[in-house]
């Protein structure tokens, strides 16, 4: 059976990598085409050498090309601003589109989670870098329990966070949090990124509490032992730094949470580091890592679907 033939837009880092993914691990999906707006972009230069389609007029040189009649999946790897214009055009011609941007105009998908709800969606959303990371782990414990609170810290090398991450940190945190509540389950969702300067530079670390009732350490446990070979399946640098840790809080001792108020229950820690693949980013980059992993995991899951059709 043919692959489903894919775009992806924007040539950066983000877009590179995911090239890179692409053609070094092939399954439902064929690249036939690169867009980019700098015809001196590194990532247009090593898409031309591979022999795939390329243009740097952006969506209207992509409408041009003589295989745009043929692509069923698009990746966006632009801006949020890019991608109303292009979410517009694009689903006009019955492309699906995988957004990497903070754009959310699709629903929030994570792979492991909720992708199968989202299959016949024209547009999904990646959330964020810390969401990919994070969410997985707070949805492993509402599986089990009642999640009140969940709160995420995020701290990824300064190195690996570009000008996108740094002049929308105000949007990333208030996009994952929203996404720990949609997708994780948790009735009150919190993020924090730290940007640390470290020498040489760290990969990925990430850190996730969770108050919940109604599930036993065991159970609590096992889901998310469960749920990190899930997201290792496309992260293989994706694990668990430590055990995970229990605190309880009974009614003689109980949480205070402000704005939540009075918390009794299991305090969950999880301890997480995300290595890179070091396809094309350093893999210190894990936090770029996994959004182009889990774009990708999601266009195979996408294109499987138009497979079945």
């Amino acid at each position: 059976m043919a692959k489903v033939k894919a775009v992806i837009i924007g040539s950066g880092n983000i877009g590179t990598d995911l090239m890179i993914k692409m053609l070094k691990y092939p399954e439902n999906m064929e690249l036939v085409a690169v867009v980019g707006i700098d015809p001196e972009s590194e990532g247009l230069a090593m898409a031309k050498k591979r022999g795939i389609a390329t243009t740097h007029e952006g969506i209207d040189g992509l409408k041009k090309l003589d295989c745009y009649p043929e692509i069923g999946i698009a990746f966006d790897a632009t801006s949020a601003y890019a991608h109303q214009v292009h979410d517009e055009a694009l689903r006009a011609d019955g492309i699906q589109i995988v957004d990497l941007t903070p754009a959310a105009i699709g629903p929030f998908t994570i792979p492991p989670v909720n992708m199968q709800q989202h299959l016949d969606q024209p547009n999904v959303n990646m959330v964020t870098c810390g969401g990919q990371a994070t969410i997985p782990m707070v949805a492993a414990v509402s599986q089990v329990a009642k999640v009140h609170y969940a709160e995420i810290v995020a701290s990824v090398s300064s190195r690996s966070a570009g000008p996108g991450t740094r002049a929308n940190i105000d949007e990333f945190t208030r996009t994952t949090a929203r996404g720990i509540e949609e997708v994780g389950g948790a009735t009150k969702g919190k993020a924090i990124i730290i940007l640390n300067p470290a020498e040489p530079p760290m990969i990925m670390r990430d850190t996730v509490f969770t108050l919940s009732e109604g599930g036993s350490e065991d159970d609590i446990r096992a889901s998310i032992e469960a749920m990190v070979k899930e997201v290792q399946k496309y992260v293989p640098g994706y694990r668990l730094k430590q055990e995970v840790q229990f605190e309880r809080f009974g009614d003689n001792r109980p949480l205070k949470i402000p704005g939540l108020g009075e918390f009794t229950g299991i305090k969950t820690s999880v301890f997480l580091e995300v290595e890179g693949a070091g396809d094309y980013l350093p893999p210190y980059s894990g936090n770029l890592d996994i959004m182009t992993a889990a774009a990708k995991a999601t266009g195979e899951l996408l294109a499987q679907r138009r497979m079945a059709a």
